[in-house]
């Protein structure tokens, strides 16, 4: 088992990380805690309802299903959801157990940070992604049309449960659309992870306990760390977004119907190294791993009929865009990332124009 505290002024919570951690959810139920709601889609609750309901003893949760994807990741599911949880007698006393992948943590968060005025949520990530992500740091929210996670608040946990084993349920596509979010947090700030992902391909592929278990834990850590030190990234915080401006601005371009969101930001990281190579910030051995390893665990969709110019657009129109300054997460080294807001236009340009290419082949 691995636990790691995340200390913020809203809390202080634990991001636990052991195989059969949900077992454990009554012991972090608050004191006085009224009806409790599970949000899921049907699918992840067939799978885990069972467990989630056998963990709460003779308490009842009751289930608030959400249709899933990308695409219904809307306001206007927020508030039929908050209907149904006003119908069934909730109060604020009541509280969220969001199960299922990083648009239901997402969703569940938002939801809980919102209803009268705020409930508690604990957290039950069951794909990679929100297990390393969305689940852990407070982040909720959804989207609008024009961007990915427009509207949204920051909500922390009282716990975020993350249990190794139910990656086994994962399709292919969505286990290794979570790998890059494991990439992205070794390029940043850890390079025996990103090792570990370059050496143990087919280890890591194959779901050998010890090395999931390993990742997941080295992942969970940094963003632990991380979020403890900037909740509401005003500075460190920003260094989790490697990839990210890039990769949501490919989301909303288009429609969220086409990457998966690890996909999405695979191809963020790229054109971010391509931009730092263009900028002469990082070194072509560690430019040339990067690339290496986004390769190893792919394929992604391929970027036929994405303009650059579009994307460019939808840059500007990022929640970390500020006064029509865009903040770009470029690595310097593997381990070690910087934050710039100073980068000549014409030099993400070429960035997105080659990586577009890299994906069109």
């Amino acid at each position: 088992m691995a636990e790691y505290k995340i200390t913020t002024p809203q809390r202080t919570y634990s991001a636990v990380v052991e195989r059969g951690v949900v077992k454990r959810l009554a012991e972090f139920l608050p004191p006085g805690v009224g009806r409790i709601f599970a949000v899921s889609t049907r699918d992840v609750w067939k799978l885990y309802g069972c467990q989630v309901q056998q963990a709460l003893g003779d308490r009842c949760c009751e289930v608030l299903y959400f249709v899933g994807g990308e695409d219904n990741k809307r306001l206007s599911h927020i508030e039929q959801m908050a209907d149904q949880m006003v119908e069934r007698g909730a109060d604020r006393s009541s509280l969220i157990v969001a199960v299922g992948g990083g648009i239901v943590t997402d969703m569940a968060g938002f939801l809980a940070a919102i209803f009268m005025r705020g409930i508690p949520v604990i957290q039950v990530p069951t794909t990679l992604l929100a297990q390393v992500d969305a689940a852990v740091g407070g982040k909720t929210g959804v989207n609008l049309v024009s961007g990915k996670n427009l509207i949204g608040s920051f909500h922390q946990p009282l716990a975020v449960l993350i249990d190794p084993s139910v990656l086994h349920s994962l399709p292919d596509r969505e286990y290794r659309a979570g790998l890059y979010e494991i990439i992205k947090a070794g390029v940043i700030r850890s390079e025996p992870l990103f090792r570990l992902l370059s050496d143990r391909r087919d280890e890591v592929l194959n779901q050998s306990p010890e090395v999931v278990d390993r990742m997941i834990a080295e992942s969970v850590r940094i963003k632990a760390e991380v979020v403890s030190a900037d909740e509401r990234e005003s500075d460190l915080r920003r260094i989790l977004n490697f990839g990210h401006t890039f990769g949501h601005a490919l989301e909303a371009e288009t429609h969220y119907t086409r990457f998966l969101h690890g996909e999405a930001i695979s191809w963020g990281m790229r054109a971010a190294t391509r931009l730092a190579e263009k900028l002469e910030m990082l070194p072509p051995d560690d430019s040339e791993a990067i690339m290496h390893v986004l390769d190893a665990y792919g394929p992604i969709p391929k970027c036929d009929g994405i303009s650059r110019v579009d994307l460019q657009v939808r840059l500007m129109r990022d929640k970390k865009t500020v006064q029509n300054r865009i903040h770009f997460v470029l690595p310097v080294r593997i381990g070690e990332v910087v934050v710039r807001s100073d980068v000549p236009i014409a030099a993400a340009q070429n960035a997105i124009e080659h990586s577009l290419a890299d994906c069109r082949n």
